[in-house]
């Protein structure tokens, strides 16, 4: 299970309705309490896809990740998850999504068709990298 605040959601909606049509992607940095996540704070990270594909797909760079992770340990949390949006296609993980996730991290996709925000999921991949399942959010 992953929680967020009204906010937080509120962020996301926002980052993903502001980026329409390409996707957005972020971090989220929280806690881990056994298996449920608690996000404390969104950043959003701008997408460095350069190429036509950018619509539908998106790229957090190495040196973006890191800088990611040294948020969160200056503020002494956790890299929990990652978010993007799916603009006009539905919030559920692609073949492109299962290839380039690790596991232990959340990943919310938000769902955005014509420029409005819908449905939010979070996934979750098996250790094994076969497949995702899906989380409850809170």
């Amino acid at each position: 299970m992953i929680t967020l605040t009204q906010e937080q959601r509120e962020t996301i909606h926002k980052h993903a309705e502001t980026e329409y049509p390409n996707e957005c992607c972020g971090a989220m940095l929280g806690r881990f309490d056994g298996n449920i996540r608690v996000v404390h704070e969104i950043l959003p990270i701008s997408n460095q896809r350069e190429d036509a594909a950018k619509y539908h797909r998106f790229l957090i760079t190495p040196q973006e990740f890191l800088q990611c992770e040294k948020q969160a340990r200056k503020e002494n949390l956790e890299l929990v998850g990652f978010y993007h949006s799916h603009p006009d296609h539905p919030a559920e993980p692609s073949q492109y999504d299962l290839e380039h996730s690790l596991p232990v991290y959340s990943y919310l996709i938000i769902s955005v068709r014509q420029g409005k925000p819908e449905r939010i999921t979070s996934w979750i991949l098996q250790n094994d990298r076969s497949q995702f399942n899906e989380e409850e959010i809170k």
